[in-house]
């Protein structure tokens, strides 16, 4: 398909990471250094607390910023930047920006020698493992500035003004909120509404409707569904929020929390089989199991597949194989019967790009600041027109002419209301969730190789091994 598979490859682990899909192993030197504390000395003095500055910034003192130069670039952080320097003019000319895609090579050594940034952007294949910067306590808690006026509505704290989730994704344990994600992702199925009307069919709301849609397109020579078979840890984007429709989120957080026999819970079963319908009909695409993620949505950007599971960065990272009249869109899962316990419309979203603040930060406050002018409307407003994704801001859309993909993310969302689902599995268990429930069991299902009762067997001895694993950090609900 003209695409290398080495880029292919190279491009998901970066945005993986991103996601929090993949981490990179946990830093030894990190891990090694004192853990805890940081010394008050280096810090700058705090500014006198007001309306305008809800944080405290000393309104003089410099700002040291480090931004991941990944898919969305840096400008929307620089913007940002000048935006703090207009709200305090004497430090113009004091802040420091720098971007790379090597996180970790390069602040893995400032953290060990206590001068870390005041705001990192973690992400990227290099980021740095946040459960070890969390468990060996290298971050500041980001509750002040959540509890701070947010910049449009000084009644509106910024806890108040986000989307649903992003605080949650913050925590690891207890109440503390080590990280801001500032992106925001729609994980669903994919489509083209110009394919579906060609052959005069809507998304179908229903599993049988979405057999029947898939039989349709069948026998004019086209599949159902591709995904990318080298990466099968996509179909949770989809099938994930498909589990918690039918049994409740509670499901959900019994597999996250690594219960006994989570797997084996009843909705799991009917969702696992309801898929690997999809295979047993002849619905997904041939080949599918030996594409990349690329390839796959190439072949659905040409056609020749109806749906995919994917998240919302697929409209940008697509652009140049999506056709003018694609028109892209997304929809949660289809509903499997009467019996579902949360309405159709439930579907996955989440933060993405995840911003901290170091514990030795020399200004914290500043950090903290520059992440409330981000999550303010003008700063939103450009992120979203620069990189065509959704921010952690609760809004921002409003008079901006979106690209299909985005406007129907936006509008699968307000759907949803309070119906959005954030399973953890793939920010707190990586392996787990990627190269075992994903390459391991669910690839193996949907590539025929493993029947549903397997392949739910399968997941939960993956999952109680990681649960008996004490070298792995468990993490629960609250």
């Amino acid at each position: 398909m003209g695409f290398s598979s080495e880029v292919g490859r190279r491009d998901l682990i970066k945005r993986s990471a991103a996601l929090g899909l993949i981490t990179v192993p946990a830093m030894s030197a990190l891990s090694a250094c004192a853990s805890g504390g940081d010394d008050d000395s280096k810090k700058v003095d705090k500014g006198k607390k007001s309306a305008k500055n809800p944080l405290a910034v000393n309104e003089s003192a410099a700002l040291d910023v480090v931004i991941f130069d990944g898919g969305f670039g840096q400008q929307y952080a620089k913007d940002a930047e000048a935006e703090y320097a207009a709200a305090f003019p004497k430090t113009k000319g004091k802040i420091k920006h720098a971007a790379t895609q090597k996180i970790q090579t390069v602040l893995q050594p400032r953290f060990n020698g206590g001068t870390p940034p005041d705001l990192v952007d973690n992400s990227g294949a290099e980021q740095m493992d946040m459960g070890t910067l969390v468990g060996k306590n290298q971050l500041t808690d980001l509750t002040p500035l959540l509890d701070a006026p947010s910049l449009d509505d000084p009644n509106k704290t910024v806890r108040e003004t986000l989307r649903p989730g992003v605080v949650e994704m913050g925590q690891f344990d207890g109440k503390p909120v080590w990280i801001l994600y500032y992106a925001y992702t729609v994980y669903g199925v994919w489509y083209s509404k110009t394919n579906l009307a060609k052959l005069d069919v809507e998304y179908p709301e229903t599993w049988d409707d979405m057999l029947k849609v898939c039989e349709k397109a069948k026998k004019k020579g086209i599949a159902g569904w591709t995904y990318p078979g080298k990466f099968p840890y996509y179909l949770p984007f989809s099938l994930y929020p498909f589990i918690a429709k039918i049994g409740g989120r509670e499901v959900l957080d019994s597999i996250d929390n690594l219960e006994p026999n989570a797997w084996k819970h009843p909705a799991v079963k009917a969702a696992f089989e309801a898929y690997y319908e999809l295979y047993k009909k002849g619905y997904i695409l041939k080949g599918t199991p030996g594409l990349s993620h690329i390839e796959s949505q190439t072949a659905w950007n040409e056609g020749k597949a109806l749906f995919i599971p994917n998240g919302s960065w697929v409209e940008n990272e697509a652009k140049k194989t999506t056709p003018d009249d694609f028109q892209m869109a997304v929809s949660a899962p289809s509903s499997l019967d009467k019996s579902d316990k949360l309405p159709f419309g439930t579907l996955w979203a989440s933060g993405g790009e995840p911003f901290i603040v170091p514990k030795s930060a020399k200004n914290p406050e500043g950090g903290m600041e520059l992440l409330r002018i981000m999550l303010g409307e003008k700063s939103t407003k450009n992120f979203i027109k620069q990189v065509s994704s959704l921010s952690s801001l609760n809004g921002g859309t409003d008079g901006l002419d979106l690209p299909p993909g985005l406007a129907s993310a936006q509008e699968a969302l307000t759907k949803a209301g309070k119906n959005v689902v954030n399973p953890r599995l793939q920010d707190w268990y990586v392996t787990l969730q990627k190269q075992q429930i994903g390459v391991g069991a669910l690839g193996e299902m949907m590539a025929g190789r493993m029947t549903p009762a397997e392949t739910i067997k399968k997941c939960q001895k993956f999952a109680d091994d990681t649960a008996k694993d004490d070298a792995v950090k468990k993490y629960k609900h609250v």
